[in-house]
């Protein structure tokens, strides 16, 4: 039965963050701003980038990238969480409900690649500065952003493909705010021992994959800057790291919170928080981060305001 897609639901209800109704119109105001900051934020990095010349490096490239999936990222659960917010009727169909998690594979997934592919282009800027030029090419940075996207689809659907083998014949209603695949999971009529295994296996190779590219750049990137004589040689080493750094945490602390541990210790409401976080704060922050923390981006913005930047 676990081949075959008996599929008896045709809609699914998600719960959302709360059911207290004194507290729908509060939430739906805060996430709110939090989706218009994302979409200004990330927008207004996207074409401050495109349209800056000084800004046309690697770095750049990579961070115009991390924006564009934010954008798409939060989008995938920000529009449906605050309809349902103001509405009584929570439904979502199973086709969306499966196209969202899909979606959402893709994006959480070429997030945390992109984070590893950013990080290794800080390694060589700082660590082989003379050779960064060489290593670092045009082509060189398509193919590693392109990977990240490949990677993400992949991941995606694997995943989406054992959903979609499992049957759905009784309980329809999710306690999430967006069709996740551990509570998707739990309303299976079928064995979903595969499904979990695959699930831990593929978070758990790609979060630690990702997270040594990441973590080895680092210890050679501050074994580097130790060495700098200069002190504001030194802070400025720093700067250019200090914002990946910061988004790397943030993003991989909450990951790896909700998808790296096993079943018996899921917890719901844990879940939920935490999704909050790595679903629609990150991809808030993240423009935050980058402006406030790099010079290079306030000095972009400032010529922009001053209508000094001559488009290319």
């Amino acid at each position: 039965m676990a081949g075959d897609n008996h599929t008896m639901v045709t809609q699914f209800i998600l719960l959302g963050l709360t059911d207290r109704p004194e507290l729908q119109l509060p939430l739906f105001m805060v996430f709110l701003v939090i989706y218009v900051l994302t979409l200004v934020g990330n927008l207004g990095m996207i074409l401050l980038i495109r349209f800056d010349p000084q800004l046309h490096t690697p770095m750049y490239f990579f961070l115009s990238n991390l924006s564009s999936v934010d954008l798409c990222y939060s989008s995938v659960f920000a529009p449906r969480m605050l309809v349902n917010f103001l509405t009584e009727s929570k439904s979502i169909s199973f086709s969306a409900c499966i196209a969202q998690s899909f979606l959402f594979a893709v994006f959480v997934t070429t997030e945390g690649l992109l984070l590893a592919v950013m990080a290794y282009d800080r390694y060589t800027a700082i660590c082989n500065p003379l050779l960064y030029t060489v290593v670092m090419t045009k082509r060189v940075c398509i193919c590693l952003v392109a990977s990240s996207y490949v990677g993400g689809l992949l991941n995606s659907l694997t995943h989406t493909c054992g959903l979609l083998r499992l049957s759905f014949c009784g309980p329809n209603v999710i306690n999430h705010y967006f069709c996740d695949l551990p509570p998707l999971m739990q309303l299976a009529c079928s064995d979903t021992r595969s499904n979990e295994t695959v699930l831990l296996a593929f978070s758990g190779v790609i979060a630690i994959v990702t997270l040594l590219i990441i973590i080895i750049s680092y210890l050679y990137i501050l074994s580097a800057i130790l060495r700098i004589r200069s002190g504001e040689g030194r802070r400025k080493a720093f700067s250019t790291c200090a914002s990946h750094f910061t988004a790397v945490t943030v993003f991989y602390g909450s990951v790896t919170f909700s998808y790296i541990q096993p079943s018996s210790s899921y917890s719901q409401e844990q879940e939920k928080i935490s999704a909050v976080f790595y679903t629609l704060v990150v991809p808030m922050l993240n423009p935050l981060i980058y402006s406030l923390r790099n010079q290079e981006v306030k000095n972009a913005l400032r010529r922009t305001i001053d209508g000094k930047n001559v488009l290319n």
